[in-house]
Formats: structure tokens, sequence, C-alpha cells
């Protein structure tokens, strides 16, 4: 019989140890008994504030939102000066999108607690995620006065200040931030790619090369240096490098790209309009990288059925909170799409999945495989400069991401049994104080049509970035 973690939990025990036994279950994952002594302890003290916190943040951390509120609004009522409380329910809040509520929270905090940096650091999430630069870049700072050896600022006034240009500053934060914890892999990421928008090649090169010297298997590292050298480019990024981006990313991936200005989902949701009309189609719809289902509530409207498809479990667990969605399913696209049943949709959406993909060819096919006789296919990727790359079909660029040339992207569709081809350039989001030039496809599986080989014009080679 397996051992449980509770088999280690007194018949017997004080309120204040059984809590602590509990935060201790908590921190390394236990999620389930963690929430069993959190009960227990709030059956003996109903209104124990700290045991309504700790089991709001587990809630949350299970995708039960709601009630998470509802206990973490209770333990502020039970003592309304606890900063932490505050914190966490904003932390909830932003990770909502209710950045007004999580604002005002914050703001209670700071009032409670000027000097806390933990605080700030988190408003300047907020007020990034607003669009409110100015006042972001305050917040970082006032972290960095009262803790210069805060990782987490340096990382996040990094990212802001690369984000609206400010490159050579952002690099001193990176650096800042590997001195004080070398393994970091967000900061050792972007410093890479920040030298490489500086054109400090040869720095950026032997960055990511003496990464891959010191962890020869971590995906992120073999990633960015192919897409700073062009050596070794993978027809698609891995499963790991995809897993390892979006799993950490999931808690505040819908906030980071409201700051930039992210427009995929929107793009992709007009398209669909153009098509059906307003909705009321009752169409069978898959969403193709779903990830945190931003393209969920835009879809609805049209969908009879709407599964979504992801690589990121987490990202997963935050689509499923939208309660949209009529199955979510954990696995690699492509193979997905080559193992599920003929024909079984009527509507195929990828908002900002593709550029995960150089080669095309093998995922049209297998969307191809699941539509229905003039089922609609719409995307987004990203754009390759043509008059730079005439002769390439892809690239993997220094950010991490494919672009793509638009001719090839048209042949791979024709390849695969598209026709009805049309496609609208658009900023995707904003990086680097610059749009991110993307393009819009929508294409028709035609009729009878079988997929028939791979595209040729222009070259499928990758070329140096």
């Amino acid at each position: 019989m397996t051992a449980s973690p509770l088999d280690e939990l007194p018949s017997e025990m004080k309120v204040d140890d059984a809590l602590a036994f509990a935060t201790r279950l908590h921190r390394i994952g236990e999620l389930d008994a963690a929430e069993t002594v959190y009960r227990r302890v709030l059956e003996a003290v109903p209104d124990h504030p700290d045991a309504l916190n700790f089991l709001g943040i587990a809630r949350h951390q299970r995708g039960h939102t709601g009630e998470a509120i509802a206990l973490m609004q209770r333990s502020l009522e039970l003592q309304p000066d606890a900063t932490g409380v505050w914190n966490n329910l904003g932390n909830i809040l932003l990770d909502r999108g209710r950045f007004d509520d999580a604002a005002a929270l914050y703001e209670r905090c700071v009032e409670l607690n000027p000097d806390d940096p933990v605080v700030h650091n988190n408003l300047g999430v907020l007020r990034r995620s607003q669009g409110r630069v100015v006042e972001a870049e305050a917040a970082y700072r006032r972290v960095l006065e009262l803790d210069p050896k805060n990782i987490d600022a340096h990382n996040n006034l990094g990212n802001l200040l690369a984000d609206i240009g400010r490159i050579e500053e952002a690099v001193r934060h990176y650096c800042e931030s590997i001195a004080l914890m070398p393994s970091n892999p967000d900061a050792r990421k972007m410093l890479g790619y920040a030298y490489y928008m500086l054109g400090r090649f040869d720095e950026a090169t032997a960055f990511y090369r003496a990464w891959v010297a010191e962890e020869p298997d971590n995906p992120t590292a073999r990633h960015h240096l192919a897409a700073c050298t062009g050596e070794n480019v993978p027809e698609r990024a891995t499963d790991t490098y995809v897993e390892s981006v979006f799993d950490s990313f999931a808690d505040s991936f819908d906030a980071k790209l409201s700051a930039l200005t992210y427009r995929a989902p929107q793009l992709v949701a007009e398209a669909v309009d153009q098509v059906y009309g307003k909705g009321g189609q009752a169409l069978d719809i898959l969403d193709a990288g779903c990830g945190t289902g931003l393209c969920g509530p835009l879809l609805a409207p049209h969908a009879r059925s709407l599964v979504g498809i992801d690589l990121s479990a987490p990202m997963l667990s935050k689509a499923r909170e939208r309660k949209v969605y009529d199955q979510l399913i954990k696995a690699e696209l492509t193979a997905f799409l080559e193992g599920a049943a003929a024909s079984s949709h009527d509507l195929v959406v990828s908002a900002d999945t593709l550029c995960y993909f150089g080669a095309l060819d093998a995922v049209f096919a297998g969307v191809h495989h699941v539509l229905k006789a003039e089922g609609v296919l719409v995307f987004t990727v990203e754009l390759l400069d043509a008059a730079e790359n005439a002769d390439c079909s892809y690239r993997l660029a220094p950010h991490g991401r494919y672009v793509h040339h638009p001719q090839y992207v048209v042949a791979a569709l024709e390849a695969a049994g598209f026709g009805e081809i049309s496609r609208t350039e658009a900023a995707l989001r904003n990086e680097g104080g610059k749009p991110v030039p993307g393009l819009l496809f929508r294409a028709r599986k035609k009729a009878g049509a079988a997929a028939h080989g791979q595209p040729r014009p222009p070259s499928t080679r990758s070329v140096k970035s």
C-alpha cells in the first residue's frame, strides 16, 4: 500500500502544529494532503484566518478560483491588516485580469507596509500589464531601493526595459540577476537575446555556447543557440522546450501578453466571424494550441463542441477555468492530429502556435485529416522579411520563434489540399518597443482533396539568423 503524507499526522495535534504541517505539505506540492489538513484545522477553528488564506491559495492552484477568492475575503474580514493576504488576493485577481481590483488590493498593502518589496514588485507587474510603463518602472526601482539583490525585480525591470527598446539598460539588470543566481534560466535566455538585438553577435553566440557546455541537455539553451547561430535548427521546437517555456509562464501569461498589446486571438476571431457571421452556426471547433484559452470565449458563440489542445498542463488548467471548452487535451499538436478521427471538425483555429513550427507540411496535413469537407483553417504566423530572405521558407529567429515566408505557407497549404487561401498582414504584439509583423491566414479544405507531397517553392532550408 502506498504511503500517504498524512500518515505522519498524529491523531491529536495542536492547531498551530497542524497548520505548520499543512504548509510544509503545501510547499512540497502535496496539495491534496495539505487541503485535508487545512480543512481539519477549520473544522476545529472555523474562523482561523491563516488556514482560510492558505486553503484559498491551494484552491486557486487547483483551478477553483471563485472558492479561493471567497476564502481569502473571509480571512481579511477576520484579519484586515494582514498584508500577505491582501497581496495573495491581489495576485489572484491579477491572474484573472481584474486589474483595477488587484491594484486596489496592492495599494492597500502599500498603505499597511510601504517597505514591502514583494508588494511593490507585484504592483509593477500589474502596472506593466495595464500598459502604465512609467509606473511599472518606478515600482521595480522601488523594490531595488528596498532590496538591491531582489532577483525578480531585476528580471522584471530588465524585461520591461527590453520591451520598450532600452536594451542596454536591460542588459545590466539581466547581468545583475545572473550574478545573484547564475542558474537563472529566464535572465540567461533574455541576456543572450539582448546581446543579439544590440548587434553583439559574437557575445550572444559565446554566451549560449557556454550555457550549452554547462548544461548540454537544457532545452532552452540548445534552442536559443540554434536560433542565434542557425546551426542544428530543428523543424519545430522540441516538446521539452515548449513545455519549459509555457509551464512556467502559465500563471502570468494573460497579464504579460496584455502588456504587449497581444492581438492574435482577436484577429483569429474576426476572421472566423467573416466566414460564419457572428455566431449560431453550431460548429465542431478545434482550438489548436489553445494555451490559457484566450480564443475560447471568442469562439464559443460559433461552437456546438469546442476542443482545446495544448502541450502545457498548467496552460490547460488556466483554460479550464474559462468553462467554455467541452474537452481539453494535453498532447503534441501534430501527433494529436494524426491520431484523431478523420473529418471530425468544421473549423480549426491556431493563434500564435505555428510560430513554434518551422516546417508546416505535417501539421497542415494533420489539420486536413481532421477537417470535414470544405472545413476551414484560420491561423497566424510571424512574418519573415521576404526582401532579406527571398530564398528562405522559414527561419528560427533570435527571440526563439519561427518566422515564415508567405509563399512557403501558401505552398504548404496547397500541398496539403487547401484552397480559397487568403492572407492579411497584421501586427500580432509589441516587442522591444516595436510591433511584431505577422500574417493571418484563412483556408478551406478542398472538396474531395487529399494531401499530396511537400511544398517546394521557395526552399525549405533555414538560414543563419
